[in-house]
């Protein structure tokens, strides 16, 4: 029994929500994809393990038809956040174009909104065709989506996040490369490409999606290998493999092989540790210190009701009315907080 699941769930989901704000900022469509899709799944993981703890029972029909079409649309979303960022990164580096115009940027944006929103909702469509029951309870770890494992579903619902993978490589070693070859002067190629990029920004990015890239290809890929080897049959046709679709198989946790239960509980770790890995990354940057100073003046002037501590020249006085009382302007919170706020209402 694994009764750290739901914590770790819950505190991925918060952790991987702090380094919203400079992202929202600078407009990293795909960064920001990343953070959604690993808050939701991190969401249900969270809400599975707590609903589903020593039980199998058949309950809360409607979240699993919806959090199963979500976790579907994640395993190929994740697999795109990541080679939009190695793309993006890769152009970045290259001489190709040596400054990112305005339309450049909105065109970037838009695309990657469309492969990482719009193509993992028509994932979600598509993964009707090779589904051959409602959906899997798994004790512990919740409601699973079913695949009627056959080769229509090996192209359809594996075979696109390995090749997104694979390209996700290819842009990533073309990046290392360009970065290797002018790392003298990335610094001010990175500052005249008006990419809002510096060399550490760049590079946490990069191993970001590096590690991101290798763990979903290393779950697809084992997912794969497990489902071809153990539960590989032949698609017959349409009726039959969507014979008895209302059924919801149950498995409890003493009638589960180790390996198999090993095996889950492996693939459960992802996007957990994903989260903390990216929380690692941006977290502690010098853009990240400025937004907690930041919202910690904010607290300190709101909050608490403090007066903030003035730096003045020696023999200088404040600016005040005739009366002689001080301008009293109401406090704006910073950035970060606003984004926050607004996300919360």
């Amino acid at each position: 029994m694994h009764r750290e699941l739901p914590a770790a769930s819950i505190l991925a989901a918060l952790l991987v929500l702090v380094p919203t704000p400079w992202h929202w900022r600078a407009g990293n469509v795909a960064t920001l994809a990343m953070i959604v899709w690993l808050f939701t799944v991190n969401v249900i993981y969270a809400v599975d393990s707590l609903i589903w703890t020593h039980t199998v029972a058949r309950v809360a029909y409607v979240w699993c038809d919806i959090s199963t079409k979500i976790l579907v649309g994640a395993n190929i979303a994740l697999p795109a956040t990541c080679m939009c960022v190695c793309i993006h990164l890769e152009q970045v580096a290259s001489v190709r174009q040596a400054l990112t115009t305005f339309a450049q940027k909105r065109r970037r944006q838009i695309i990657e909104g469309v492969l990482c929103y719009l193509v993992p909702c028509i994932w979600m469509g598509l993964h009707y065709i090779v589904q051959g029951h409602r959906f899997d309870i798994i004790e512990e770890f919740g409601c699973r989506p079913s695949i009627y494992v056959s080769i229509p579903a090996i192209f359809l619902m594996w075979v696109p996040s390995l090749i997104m993978s694979f390209v996700s490589l290819i842009f990533a070693a073309m990046a290392l490369s360009h970065f290797m070859r002018r790392r003298v002067t990335f610094a001010k190629h990175l500052e005249g490409s008006n990419s809002g990029l510096n060399p550490s920004r760049y590079l946490r990015l990069m191993l970001l999606a590096l590690f991101e890239m290798f763990a979903s290809a290393a779950a697809v890929s084992a997912t794969l290998a497990f489902s071809v080897i153990w539960d590989m049959r032949p698609w017959t046709n349409w009726a039959d493999v969507h014979w008895d679709f209302g059924r919801v198989d149950t498995y409890p946790t003493p009638f589960l092989p180790p390996f198999i239960y090993r095996f889950y509980y492996a693939c459960w770790w992802i996007a957990p540790v994903s989260a903390y890995v990216f929380c690692a990354f941006f977290a502690f940057g010098q853009e990240a210190m400025n937004e907690y100073k930041a919202c910690g003046r904010w607290v300190w002037r709101v909050v608490l009701r403090q007066k903030p501590r003035e730096k003045m020249g020696k023999g200088l006085k404040p600016f005040s009315l005739s009366s002689g009382g001080f301008v009293a302007m109401p406090p704006s919170p910073p950035r970060s907080v606003l984004l926050y706020l607004q996300v919360a209402l």
